[in-house]
């Protein structure tokens, strides 16, 4: 089933509609006008004529021996009109082609009263106007039947004239339509997509001025609405950054302390070491926690201040495995893949998806890079339970945690958080599937380093 049509359509065919009924009432107006006073003025010609050739008639039928034949020759008649006569109860006519059968009876009863009358009729030769006078003085009736071919011909002609101006206007209207909307969209098609860059994240996006006084005050309150959002985010961005950066200190004193208390493990009590375990993970929680925080938060204010350079991403990711504890036995790569960016976030990015598939997934089994298309892609295995599909996007929210069901919950909830951003901020994607064994997949997309 067909959507419904867009706003560049619409105004088209509203266009295309005006500028067709427009000359379709005009040519209708016209031909009706034209059509009825040639009609009117042909009437009026026939009717003097008959009038006159009536009056002959009579005053050759008045004399004695009228000589029928003479008197229907020598009427004056026009070559293509008939003139047919009922004299003594006989009729006559000057052509073959017509006579008594083509008076219509209609017209006999009009004129039987005395007077004239005109009827339209049609037969085998085309229209024919009929005239008929009652001529009393001589108990006859008089009638002449004048073609109305040429006068159809020329009605013919102007109504294909005015068609066809008619669809020309159409046409023309169509096309002032297509550049009217285009002018109207092309603007809108601006807003939108200025609206989609920032909605991916470029907050500098902005709609170029105008000169036209009617978009010129859309354009400027759209561009101070992005600015004041821009800096409400900077705002908090650099709130979240700045309270992190503080929380630094006197997390660094309880680390060191509880660092301490895990150097004279043996000299507490059972209880007691139970007690310095819990505030022990809970500190390393806190920290990871914090660090994550702290780079979300740079990331919106935009201090990443990136630095791009090529990565070997094969070499990037062994030495991320061995980070987090795994041989390079899991990676399998089809060669040296090379992707443009910064080393340290994306080394971070495959960290948080390792530690997760080690957290979350019952353990990491298997990482596969591969080069398609113009981009590198890359896949991360667990061997855990997988992710509902339902689940698969909310997964890459801020603070998503402990709905899933895989494995342990004592994650951040913001290191797949991260792991988008930082590949968004590479024109990548990453996006959440299953492995063939029921596993989660979790697939990395980057552009490749041009060869």
């Amino acid at each position: 089933m067909a959507g419904p049509l867009g706003l560049r359509h619409r105004l088209i065919l509203a266009i295309a509609a005006v500028a067709l009924l427009v000359p379709a009432i005009f040519a209708i107006s016209t031909y009706e006008l034209s059509r009825n006073y040639l009609l009117s003025q042909r009437e009026r010609t026939v009717q003097h004529q008959t009038f006159a050739d009536a009056d002959f008639v009579r005053r050759r039928l008045e004399t004695a021996d009228a000589d029928i034949s003479a008197v229907l020759t020598a009427a004056g008649t026009p070559a293509d009109t008939t003139v047919v006569l009922r004299w003594q109860d006989r009729w006559y006519a000057s052509s073959l082609d017509h006579g008594r059968e083509t008076v219509p009876e209609a017209l006999r009863t009009r004129i039987s009263s005395g007077g004239a009358a005109s009827q339209r009729i049609q037969t085998a030769a085309g229209p024919v106007l009929a005239v008929g006078v009652q001529i009393p003085s001589a108990d006859a009736e008089f009638y002449e039947l004048a073609p109305l071919t040429e006068l159809e011909g020329i009605l013919n002609v102007l109504s294909i004239v005015l068609i066809g101006g008619a669809l020309l206007a159409a046409a023309a209207g169509a096309g002032l339509g297509a550049w009217a909307s285009r002018a109207v969209v092309v603007p809108l098609n601006r807003v939108a997509g200025t609206a989609a860059a920032i909605a991916a994240g470029r907050l500098d996006s902005r709609l170029p001025d105008t000169r036209d006084p009617e978009l010129a005050t859309i354009v400027g309150s759209f561009n101070s609405m992005v600015d004041t959002l821009q800096q409400r985010i900077n705002r908090d961005a650099r709130l979240a950054a700045d309270v992190s950066h503080e929380l630094r200190s006197p997390l660094t004193t309880l680390v060191a302390s509880v660092d301490l208390l895990n150097a004279r493990r043996s000299e507490l009590p059972p209880r007691s070491r139970q007690a310095l375990d819990l505030v022990t993970a809970d500190l390393d929680r806190f920290r990871r926690l914090l660090d994550d925080l702290l780079e979300l938060a740079r990331s919106d204010a935009g201090l990443d201040n990136d630095t791009e350079e090529p990565i070997e991403v094969d070499l990037l990711i062994s030495h991320v495995l061995a980070e987090v504890g795994h041989g390079p036995e899991l990676l399998t790569s089809g060669g040296p893949i090379r992707v443009r960016g910064d080393k340290a976030r994306l080394g971070r990015l495959f960290r948080n998806l390792f530690e997760n598939a080690d957290r979350h997934g019952g353990g990491l089994i298997s990482v596969t890079a591969s080069r398609t298309d113009g981009d590198v892609v890359i896949l991360v295995d667990d061997q855990g339970r997988g992710v509902p599909p339902p689940e698969r996007e909310r997964i890459f929210d801020r603070f998503a945690t402990g709905r899933t069901g895989r494995g342990s919950s004592s994650g951040t909830g913001l290191g797949l958080a991260l792991v988008a951003e930082t590949a968004a901020a590479h024109q990548g994607a990453v996006w959440c599937t299953e492995t063939p064994g029921g596993g989660a997949r979790f697939v990395v997309r980057l552009p490749a380093e041009p060869a």
